[in-house]
C-alpha cells in the first residue's frame, strides 16, 4: 500500500498546496505541519467505526473513512479497503493536521468519455483514470461505439475493427464533409483506431487498483452507422442506418457482441445508448412491420421497445443490469433498466416515478463539451456554455420526492468528442469542470462552500503534473452584457410581434427585446429568444422624439443550427400606421464558428415607433435585445 500511496503523489504531482475537492464530510483542523508520507495505524473493518457508520446507507458505509493526519504521521479507519483507498486520496491532498470523516452523498459518481467521434487511446485513457480517482469518481462510462467508429475488438465480428474502426478525414468535421466516408484498416488515408482486449484488460487492471467500475456503451438501435456499413444485413434498406429490429440477424450480431462484452468487462451495468434513433425507415422496413405485427405493437416507439426488452432479458440472463439514454423510456420502460437522464431531468423523473432507479446528468450542468468561458475565445464546443459553478451549483435531489431518493443513484459528467479533436483539447474540457461533477456527487450541500479557492489549487497541481487543464484563474466568465444588463431608451417599453418566437426558446415573452437583459455565451439561458423564421417587432417609444440608433445583437452557432440574418431592417413611423424605412444592415458574411454581432445603424430622425426586422438566412436567428437610442 505504500508503492500505492507513492504512486498516487507520483503520478498527480500532488503536492501539499492543495485543498480537498470533494470536500469531506467533517475536517476538523489542528495545528502542525503535516506529515502525510509516514501511516501510524490502519484500521480497517474495526468494530468501533462499524459502529460510528452504522447509520450510513450501505453504500456509503462501505465508502466511509476517517483520516487523523499529523506532524508525526497518519491514522486511517475505514470499513472496507474502498474506503481506505479514498482516505488516501484525502490524504494526498492535506494541508493543514487535522482529522477528517468522510463519506458519499451518491453511490454513483460517474465520468463518461466518448471515444468514438475521436479516438482516444489506453494510455490516455489510463492518465484519466488516475486523476479521476484522486476526485473520488467511482464510475467510468466509456461510450465505445457510434457512427463516426467501432472502437472495442469483437472477435466474433471482425469488421467492426478492421472496417467500422476506421474512416476518411483527419477529425470529425471533415468527415462529416467528405460525406462520412469509411475506410480500412491499413489505409493510407485511414483516421481511427480501436481499444484491444488486451487494452481493455490492462485498464480494468487499473481500475480495480483505482476502486473504480469501468462501464462500457454498446450504442443501439441508433448511432450504428458503422455497423451498418460493416455488415449492411443489419440495417433496413439503403439509406439507413438505425439497426434493423425485425430482422434476426440484428440480435444475432447484438447478442453475439454483447457476450464478448460481458465475457471482458466485470461492470454490473451494461449500457446500450438507445438516444436519437431516427425510426422512419421502420414505418416503411417490411422487415419491421412484420415484427411490429407478430408482436402486436402499434408504433415505432413500441418496436424500440420491443428491442430494448429483448436485450434486457439476453444482459439480465448474463447477471448484469441494462443502462440506457432516457429516450429508453419511449414505448414502455423495460423492467429492470436504469436510466440516465440527459435530456433535462424529466426522463430520470419519470424513471423513478415508475420505480426505476435513475442517473442525472442533464445537459446543462453535465455535459463537458460545452464551453466553459468566453466562446470567443475558447477552443471550439458544442451546444453552449457550461461554466464551472454552473456545474458545481447542480443539486441532483432538488426536484425529487425524499421517499423516492434511494432510486436516485447519483450523478455524471459527459464529454462528447464531436468538436474535441486532440487529445490535449479533451483535458482542457475535463478539468477542472469534472471536480465540480465528483463535488456534486460526493459532498453534502452545506460543505461545499469555497470550492472555486480549493479547485483552483487542485487544478494547479494538475497543471503542474502535465495535464492540459483549463486554467480557472484565467476566467473571464459571463458576457458583459449579461452580468451588467444593457441601458437603452426603449427599456420597459411595449413591443408588438408580427412574427412570434418559436416555442422552444420564448426566452422573456413580449417583453424580451426591452427588458434591458442582455443575453449570455449560450442560446439556451434564457435571455436570448429564437426564431425559425422573421423577426418581425415594432417597439412603442410612447412619443415622438429623437432617435439616433437602432440595432441588436445576433448569436451565431452554426453547430445546433443557429445563424446571422440575411439582412436586417429598421423602420420609423410617428403614427404606427406609415412606416419609412430608415437603414438596411446586410449580413456581411457568415461566421464559422460562435460570435456575437451586433446589426445596429445610425439613424438621423424622430419616431413614436420603431420597427426591427430580421430576415432568416437559414435555421434559427438567436436576438437579446433591439436597443433604441
Amino acid at each position: 500500500m505504500k508503492r500505492l500511496i507513492a504512486a498516487v503523489f507520483a503520478s498527480l504531482g500532488l503536492t501539499l498546496a492543495m485543498a480537498q475537492v470533494p470536500a469531506p464530510a467533517e475536517l476538523i483542523p489542528a495545528d502542525g505541519t503535516p506529515n502525510i508520507t509516514k501511516e501510524l495505524s490502519r484500521k480497517i473493518g474495526g468494530k468501533a467505526f462499524a459502529k460510528k457508520t452504522a447509520s450510513l446507507p450501505a453504500f456509503a458505509f462501505e465508502q466511509a473513512y476517517e483520516l487523523t493526519v499529523t506532524p508525526k504521521g497518519y491514522r486511517v479507519q475505514a470499513n472496507t479497503q474502498t474506503g481506505y483507498f479514498y482516505a488516501l486520496q484525502t490524504l494526498s491532498q492535506m494541508q493543514t493536521c487535522g482529522t477528517v470523516y468522510d463519506y458519499p452523498r451518491f453511490q454513483y459518481r460517474g465520468f463518461m468519455l466518448d471515444i468514438s467521434r475521436h479516438f482516444r487511446d489506453k494510455d490516455f485513457i489510463l492518465k484519466q483514470m488516475k486523476a479521476l480517482a484522486n476526485l473520488k469518481i467511482n464510475q467510468l462510462h466509456l461510450h465505445l461505439t457510434d457512427d463516426a467508429g467501432w472502437r472495442l475488438q469483437v472477435d466474433s465480428y471482425p469488421l467492426l475493427t478492421s472496417q467500422a474502426a476506421w474512416r476518411v478525414g483527419s477529425n470529425w468535421q471533415e468527415w462529416c464533409n467528405l460525406d462520412r466516408q469509411y475506410s480500412q484498416e491499413g489505409a493510407p488515408e485511414a483516421v481511427g483506431g480501436y481499444l484491444t482486449k488486451a487494452d481493455i484488460r490492462e485498464i480494468l487492471a487499473e481500475a480495480q487498483k483505482l476502486h473504480m467500475n469501468v462501464i462500457p456503451e454498446i450504442e443501439m438501435p441508433g448511432h450504428s452507422r458503422e455497423v451498418v456499413f460493416a455488415y449492411p444485413e443489419v440495417g433496413c434498406r439503403e439509406g439507413s442506418y438505425e439497426l434493423c429490429p425485425g430482422k434476426e440477424a440484428t440480435f444475432t450480431l447484438l447478442e453475439s457482441v454483447l457476450e464478448e462484452v460481458i465475457e471482458l468487462f466485470p461492470s454490473p451495468y451494461i449500457h446500450i445508448g438507445g438516444d436519437e434513433a431516427d425510426k422512419e425507415h421502420w414505418k416503411t422496413c417490411p422487415d419491421c412491420q412484420a415484427r411490429m405485427k407478430a408482436e402486436g405493437l402499434s408504433s415505432v416507439e413500441e418496436l424500440q421497445s420491443y428491442l430494448v426488452k429483448r436485450i434486457e432479458r439476453f444482459i439480465n440472463a448474463h447477471g448484469r443490469q441494462l443502462l440506457g439514454w432516457d429516450e429508453i423510456l419511449e414505448g414502455g420502460l423495460s423492467p429492470n433498466a436504469t436510466v440516465m437522464s440527459w435530456r433535462g431531468t424529466q426522463g430520470g423523473l419519470e424513471a423513478i416515478r415508475q420505480g426505476h432507479d435513475a442517473v442525472m446528468t442533464p445537459g446543462r450542468f453535465c455535459y463537458l463539451d460545452k464551453v466553459q468561458d468566453a466562446p470567443i475565445y475558447e477552443p471550439e464546443g458544442f451546444g453552449g456554455y457550461l461554466p464551472l459553478d454552473v456545474a458545481h451549483s447542480y443539486d441532483p435531489l432538488s426536484e425529487i420526492p425524499e421517499d423516492s431518493y434511494g432510486h436516485l443513484l447519483g450523478v455524471q459528467g459527459n464529454l462528447w468528442h464531436e468538436r474535441i479533436p486532440t487529445p490535449e483539447h479533451t483535458e482542457y474540457m475535463m478539468y477542472p469542470r469534472v471536480a465540480a461533477i465528483a463535488e456534486v456527487g460526493w459532498s453534502q450541500p452545506s460543505r461545499k462552500d469555497g470550492f472555486r479557492e480549493r479547485v483552483t489549487r487542485w487544478n494547479d497541481a494538475l497543471i503542474a503534473a502535465g495535464y492540459n487543464a483549463f486554467d480557472i484563474k484565467k476566467e473571464m466568465g459571463e458576457r458583459p452584457a449579461f452580468k451588467h444588463g444593457i441601458r437603452h431608451a426603449a427599456v420597459g417599453k411595449k413591443v408588438t410581434y408580427k412574427e412570434f418566437w418559436n416555442r422552444g426558446y420564448p426566452a422573456a415573452r413580449e417583453a424580451t427585446f426591452t427588458d434591458g437583459l442582455g443575453g449570455g455565451w449560450s442560446y439556451g439561458d434564457g435571455r436570448w429568444q429564437g426564431f425559425l423564421s422573421d423577426i418581425d417587432v415594432t417597439i412603442d417609444m410612447e412619443q415622438v422624439q429623437d432617435i439616433h440608433f437602432v440595432g441588436g445583437t445576433f448569436l451565431c452557432e452554426p453547430g445546433p443550427g443557429i445563424f446571422l440574418p440575411k439582412s436586417v431592417e429598421i423602420w420609423l413611423s410617428a403614427d404606427g400606421e406609415n412606416f419609412t424605412q430608415a437603414a438596411v444592415v446586410p449580413q456581411e458574411i457568415q461566421k464559422p464558428s460562435q460570435s456575437y454581432v451586433l446589426f445596429g445603424a445610425p439613424i438621423t430622425g424622430q419616431a413614436r415607433y420603431v420597427r426591427f426586422v430580421a430576415h432568416p438566412s437559414r435555421g434559427f436567428q438567436f436576438l437579446d435585445e433591439v436597443i433604441v437610442n
